[in-house]
């Protein structure tokens, strides 16, 4: 398989960004920890404008993020993997196994229970982290592993983001909603009339976060329906399109996602830190990351495979889509965001952090060393 010069990028900014966040959580972690632990903690919660560092960039940049994301996905749709729907059958049906068995498995331990509405922690997958680790084993990944991994991982964060907008939003203003929607629509005219000139819809873009901001709707979805009324044409450099997607590459994988990774892991791990993880909430995001991840990618996979709704490619065995499956378990990012809105409790988000990260760097260690043994195991026999 031949891979196009915009994948080729996005995943080369994605394998840095994937390292550069496993740095700064180390960072983060040992700052956390330490005698600076104090003064570390205080500047994430200085406020700013009436809200803290940590909240303008979970609810403020984290929308670039998203925004970076359905350019993305709009990108595949039109042109990369999900173009062809007998391709894009194989990632669509792993992600939705990968999504649905760790939420099962989750609600399996905790239904009925005050942690019941951490079902979607489990379901994300970091894309930077899983990309990074796949990196890591060099130039004997296939590429059809690269492109499978990185459509699974863009329509696993795509479900995320519906079950945020559906399952996370308790109380909704309506009228703001209304003017949030009446943007995106004038905006969507402006697409259809061929207006590409990029300011408007950046200036739409912001209005529309402010109002979905305030209508009780996570403001960062604004950024995914923000990516579907910006001008894609034929998808070329010229594009605007094209040219925002590769403008954020590079602030999203090395500004963005590293200053979240760092907001957000600043968690002050106690010396009996590990009791916190026996509890049914810790039990549902681990397994269902590291177990409930491969299981449900392969499980679905099968699935698709057998009723011939999609195929595996040439390139690819099951050894890798069950690989996939582990570096899949990864995460981190998406899982966090979750987990900010699905509890309120400190201690429950603290606990579920520290689940997050323990089932991630299983997840990692697993993909990466099973992919290893499993890569030069066909190198062998060639």
């Amino acid at each position: 398989m031949k891979l196009t010069k915009t994948f080729t990028a996005f995943f080369e900014n994605e394998k840095s960004g994937g390292l550069l966040l496993l740095f700064v959580t180390l960072i983060s972690l040992y700052l956390a920890n330490s005698s600076f632990q104090s003064d570390y903690t205080a500047f994430w919660e200085k406020d700013l404008g009436g809200h803290s560092i940590t909240h303008w960039i979970n609810d403020g940049l984290m929308t670039i993020f998203f925004l970076l994301i359905g350019l993305e996905l709009e990108r595949e749709i039109y042109h990369g993997e999900l173009s062809n729907i007998k391709n894009a059958s194989l990632p669509i049906m792993a992600a939705f196994g990968g999504m649905l068995v760790p939420a099962a498995m989750f609600l399996a331990l905790n239904f009925g229970t005050s942690t019941q509405n951490g079902a979607g922690i489990p379901m994300a997958t970091d894309i930077a982290f899983a990309i990074g680790i796949l990196s890591l084993l060099g130039n004997k990944v296939p590429a059809s592993l690269k492109v499978f991994l990185t459509a699974l991982a863009v329509i696993d964060d795509l479900g995320a983001i519906i079950v945020i907008a559906i399952f996370y939003t308790s109380t909704i203003a309506f009228i703001n909603l209304a003017i949030a929607i009446a943007i995106w629509a004038f905006l969507f005219v402006l697409n259809r009339m061929k207006v590409h000139n990029i300011f408007p819809y950046l200036i739409g873009g912001i209005v529309m976060w402010y109002f979905m901001l305030n209508s009780g709707i996570h403001a960062t979805i604004t950024g995914v329906i923000l990516a579907f009324v910006i001008p894609f044409g034929n998808g070329d450099e010229n594009s605007i399109s094209h040219k925002i997607e590769h403008f954020l590459h590079k602030p999203v994988a090395f500004v963005i996602l590293p200053l979240f990774a760092m907001a957000n892991t600043c968690v002050a791990i106690d010396s009996d830190w590990y009791v916190g993880l026996n509890h049914p909430n810790a039990y549902g995001i681990i397994l269902g990351l590291v177990i409930g991840k491969p299981l449900g990618i392969v499980l679905f996979s099968s699935i698709g495979i057998t009723a011939g709704l999609c195929s595996l490619p040439k390139d690819l065995r099951w050894a890798h889509i069950l690989g996939a499956g582990m570096l899949g378990g990864i995460g981190f990012t998406m899982s966090i965001f979750i987990t900010l809105l699905a509890f309120k409790d400190p201690s429950t988000i603290v606990y579920s952090k520290i689940a997050i990260l323990v089932a991630s760097l299983l997840s990692g260690i697993f993909g990466f060393f099973y992919l290893k043994y499993t890569l030069s195991q066909k190198k062998k026999t060639i």
